[in-house]
């Protein structure tokens, strides 16, 4: 198994610790300290590993948390506090080019269709509510993804408009090209690198690690919320 595969970094905060795979993004998971966040990751490995084999993408989940090599540690926020990932991991500043490009197409597809896959799966479904009857139901979260994906891409410096009468299925189809075309400005290096305020922008390992942790976290929390049998 690479060791490359499996080298991770920790974002600390003062509730909340997130494990995250350097070359994997969407492979991360929070715990209340650095061990429970290793072993969440463990624990997703096999999932996260079923939506890149649905690609035929190669990925073998360690069985192990002593498989995992910490290469960082960086300090967390409100943000990670609150339940996101949002400290800038080195590898993530480094440039990108194109052979980045083309992995990155090769992967992104298979994380958009494992969150489609999800959300078809609860088609006509109840989505389980919380403890206090909290939780979005399928359409909302979609809605939500949307709405992110969108703020992401800002982050970026590319301009996408969400068309609000649009239904939010139509819509993801819509900016996932868009996204594909402003990574290829990035490697072709026209996009800004700061805002028309002076703002640092994303860059896009950073873009693209922050995006698919979202979406597949929540194409696990559908997953996870399906009442079988429900209406």
């Amino acid at each position: 198994m690479s060791s490359e595969q499996n080298t991770i970094y920790l974002e600390i905060g003062q509730k909340k610790v997130f494990a995250g795979a350097i070359e994997w993004p969407g492979w991360c998971r929070a715990g209340g300290d650095e061990a429970a966040a290793i072993q969440a990751l463990l624990e997703y490995g096999p999932r996260y590993g079923r939506i890149l084999q649905a690609d035929n993408i190669s990925f073998q989940a360690p069985t192990d948390t002593a498989a995992f090599n910490i290469v960082e540690r960086l300090a967390g926020n409100a943000t990670t506090d609150f339940g996101a990932p949002d400290a800038v991991p080195t590898s993530d500043i480094a440039p990108f080019g194109e052979n980045d490009l083309q992995r990155y197409e090769m992967l992104l597809p298979a994380y958009w269709q494992g969150f489609d896959t999800a959300v078809q799966s609860a088609m006509g479904k109840e989505l389980r509510k919380g403890p206090r009857g909290g939780g979005r139901d399928l359409e909302k979260i979609m809605e939500h993804v949307l709405g992110a994906e969108a703020s992401y891409l800002r982050q970026l410096g590319w301009k996408h408009k969400v068309n609000s009468e649009a239904s939010p299925p139509d819509e993801l189809k819509r900016i996932r090209p868009a996204i594909l075309e402003a990574l290829a400005a990035a490697a072709d290096g026209e996009l800004p690198q700061q805002g028309p305020r002076g703002g640092t922008r994303w860059q896009p390992r950073y873009f693209i690690r922050r995006s698919v942790w979202h979406l597949l976290d929540h194409a696990w929390e559908i997953e996870d919320r399906i009442m079988e049998g429900g209406e």
